[in-house]
């Protein structure tokens, strides 16, 4: 009952989501009128971008802001697009009750009258829908030619060819260009400091900056030494899930802490008013570098631990994770390094000579730490196969391949940006460096994820393999995907438009698939799934026992309500989502003729299937035989029927069986059945005294029937036996063989007390020639002792001495064989 009263409570859920999903279109609706596009401003817009797009001299950002205002215009067209879409169908169904127009032209005018006006009042309000699309249509086209521009230069500076940071003749430029920066900074403090206005602005401040610089140094100092201490101080007592996740969320202080600190000391250097504006522009790069600096060095901390509790995330040994944990450390600095140098190149309007020289240091550093990372990667490669002796495992094969991909980018990035090609460097290191910072986080949060399961679940054992944090880390990556293509220079505006794409749908076949309306078709569809479930628990455990049907039939009921359920589910699922498969009707047709020779055993038995519930000539429980295969029928679904044999095995038929061949159903109606026990005795017995014995025995089974009586047929006479038939009706037919074993028993103990015997098969050997073998026996010594002086071999019996006749037996036990 509660079962059904939390499926009731998900229905109603459900039904409120389907009511409410329609609502939304329909508030759109009445704004339509109200935010009518102003299009002469939009004309306006058009031919400015037109000229843009002509020219292709702006700049990449004057490109993007350009773009950002067509595709507001352009979300306004689509908004336009479902305008009086409620006046449009009223009219529509207004104009379909007149009918077709007559052939003949034999119609009244007053009905022409009316169908004119309707068709003019339908034209009037289809106008804006039809002059916003194609306003989008010209906007979408402009975004197409911005992108192409944008995305042209981004291929053009990738593959240009620039300036050699190995070339010595840079190598004095980018030196100066170094000190020029150090000159700068410190001409600027020196030009403040002789400010007397500065000068009391930084005494006033001076208790503020001391506070804040301390506690900055402090915390850079020893936050990350606190919380790692909180978090083992933790986990020291017990390593549950639980002190697991407190732990974790206590250990995010290893780069909460310093990264304060750091942030404070900024605050702190800004207050001195001492900086000129390079200074605070250095500055203010400064706090995100080390922001990315320490996060990446809590990851590594987290994927390379010092202690494994549970199952680490690389199976490595300490020596490993030590150089794991100084690679992603110093992995964490080179990022940093490059955000740092290129915001600094950029703002400082480096040369292009010195940028190159002074960023190709840190590409080659990175490149090192690449390379040593890969290596880790394939010992945990290794690892994996020896615990799990397979070959074939994904993660083995992911480890395998990111190793691979790592070292190739170590080779490749260096070489690049010595040949001069340091953008397209750049655009592979930086990437693939952040790319591993996400992957790491992506593990962190499945591990997190798979501790809370364990946490609600109580049972680690298995857990990681388990589908809910499967799914989980499913969803994660597809979460991330965006933020990977971000990384790889996906633009912003690229991802809203691929989104803006998705949330218009996909059109297949004249069919448009829209997340609304995939969104609808899962909730009806699943709203018809649990109603069809519930119906059939209440008919199944409420309303059919009360009936007349037997098992068999309430199974049948049951079993035709859930495929008439779930048909009528999908039906109204996809009629909700507005899904119009008329489009497909002559596609199904021909996929239809050639797909049914293929699956015509498959029909076969689906129409058998079917028929099975409906006539009902076997069912749940019953004893059959069919295709010389015995056993209980155990389930019938719509292709099979699974029959469990005295052995306990499960046999699967194929409905069709059923319907086109012999079937032997032992419990049809009722569990009377036949009992046959044959039994034999020797000849000259009193065939009479014999029949009253077996009566006595059959009818004195408590599971034999009295009516009809156990009939005693003598059967005729035997090879070695008078040959005699128990035949009885038993009042259940399952237990035939245990009837039929105790009354064996019976009979062997009458016959005995009586003394009538039971024959059994006897063999006479004959011997060819009794003579000469009793030659060789009394002469056996003789031969003996000749084979020994002479090696002579000694004469035994062969087949053709004897001869064997079977099957010759005398019913007595004392016949002379003949």
């Amino acid at each position: 009952m509660i079962r059904h009263f939390g499926y009731l409570c998900l229905i109603l859920c459900l039904g409120f989501a389907v009511v409410a999903l329609p609502t939304a279109p329909l508030l759109a609706q009445g704004q339509h009128a109200s935010n009518t596009p102003d299009y002469v401003a939009w004309e306006d817009l058009a031919a400015s971008a037109d000229e843009m797009i002509e020219r292709a001299e702006a700049t990449s950002a004057e490109l993007e802001s350009m773009r950002s205002q067509i595709s507001g215009w352009r979300q306004q067209f689509l908004d336009m697009q479902g305008a009086n879409a409620t006046a449009i169908k009223t009219v529509q169904d207004q104009l379909a009750s007149l009918g077709p127009v007559p052939e003949n032209g034999e119609e009244s005018e007053d009905v022409t009258a009316q169908r004119d006006e309707l068709k003019r009042r339908l034209a009037r309000l289809q106008a804006p829908a039809k002059l916003a699309d194609l306003a989008r249509s010209r906007a979408e086209g402009l975004i197409l030619g911005i992108d192409a521009i944008i995305r042209t230069r981004q291929t053009e500076e990738l593959l240009r060819l620039g300036p050699s940071p190995v070339n010595p003749l840079h190598w004095p430029e980018a030196a100066k260009t170094l000190f020029r920066a150090a000159d700068t900074i410190r001409s600027e403090v020196g030009t403040n400091w002789q400010s007397a206005f500065r000068r009391d602005r930084f005494k006033d401040s001076l208790p503020v900056i001391f506070v804040l610089t301390f506690a900055g140094l402090l915390l850079i100092a020893r936050g990350r030494e606190w919380s790692n201490r909180l978090s083992d101080r933790i986990l020291h007592r017990e390593t549950s899930a639980g002190r697991w996740i407190v732990a974790f969320l206590i250990s995010l202080g290893e780069w909460l802490l310093p990264f304060a600190g750091v942030y404070a000391l900024t605050i702190g250097i800004r207050l001195t008013g001492l900086l000129g504006p390079q200074g605070l522009l250095l500055l203010g790069i400064l706090l995100p570098a080390a922001f990315i600096f320490l996060l990446a060095r809590w990851l590594a901390l987290r994927i390379f631990p010092r202690d494994v509790l549970h199952i680490p995330l690389l199976r490595l040994e300490e020596g490993d994770r030590y150089t794991g944990r100084l690679c992603g450390a110093m992995l964490g600095l080179v990022v940093a390094a490059f955000y740092y140098l290129q915001h600094v190149a950029e703002g400082l309007d480096w040369s292009e000579e010195s940028r190159n020289v002074i960023i190709f240091p840190v590409l080659v550093l990175a490149s090192l730490l690449l390379w040593r990372l890969a290596r880790l990667l394939f010992r945990h490669s290794r690892a994996m196969r020896e615990d799990e002796g397979s070959d074939d495992s994904f993660r083995d094969k992911l480890a395998r391949v990111l190793a691979r991909a790592l070292w190739a980018l170590a080779i490749l990035s260096p070489l690049l940006a010595a040949i001069g090609y340091v953008s397209a460097a750049d655009a592979m290191m930086l990437p693939a460096l952040l790319s591993l910072m996400l992957m790491a986080a992506l593990l962190l949060l499945q591990r997190v994820l798979t501790e809370v399961y364990i946490m609600l679940n109580g049972n680690r054992d298995g857990a990681e393999d388990s589908l809910v944090p499967v799914l989980a880390g499913f969803v994660l990556v597809l979460a991330s995907v965006p933020i990977f293509a971000l990384i790889w220079g996906a633009r912003p505006a690229q991802l809203h438009e691929a989104w803006l794409r998705f949330t218009q749908g996909v059109s297949l076949g004249g069919i448009t698939i829209s997340p609304t309306g995939f969104l609808t078709l899962a909730v009806v569809f699943t709203l018809g799934y649990l109603a069809t479930r519930l119906i059939q628990g209440a008919l199944k455990n409420s309303v059919l026992p009360k009936t007349r049907l037997d098992t068999g039939g309430r199974n049948a009921v049951v079993s035709g309500v859930g495929y008439v359920g779930i048909f009528l589910a999908a039906l109204i699922a996809v009629t909700s989502a507005g899904i119009d498969l008329s489009s497909l009707a002559i596609v199904a047709g021909a996929l239809s003729v050639g797909i049914g020779f293929g699956l015509q055993n498959i029909v076969s038995n689906f129409v058998s299937g079917i028929i099975l519930l409906i006539e009902r000539p076997i069912s749940e429980g019953d004893w059959i035989e069919v295709g010389g295969q015995q056993g209980y029928v155990r389930s019938i679904s719509v292709r099979s029927t699974r029959i469990e044999t005295f052995d306990r095995t499960d046999v699967i038929v194929p409905n069709a069986d059923f319907v086109s061949g012999t079937v032997t159903n032992y419990t049809r109606g009722n569990t009377v059945g036949r009992v046959i026990v044959p039994v034999g005795v020797a000849y000259g017995t009193d065939t009479r005294r014999v029949e009253k014995i077996l009566r006595d025995v059959a009818e004195a089974h408590p599971m034999v029937l009295m009516n009809p009586p156990p009939g005693i047929i003598f059967q005729g006479f035997g090879a070695s036996s008078l040959d005699f038939e128990i035949r009885a009706i038993l009042r259940d037919v399952n237990w035939v063989m245990s009837v039929k074993s105790d009354m064996n028993h019976e009979i062997a103990r009458r016959f005995a007390e009586e003394g009538i015997e039971i024959p059994f098969p006897q063999q006479d050997v004959w011997f060819r020639n009794p003579e000469t073998l009793a030659t060789k026996q009394s002469s056996g010594a003789t031969f003996a002792v000749e084979a020994r002086d002479t090696g002579a071999n000694t004469a035994h019996p062969t087949e053709t001495d004897f001869e064997v006749t079977k099957g010759e037996s005398d019913a007595g036990g004392d016949g002379d064989g003949r």
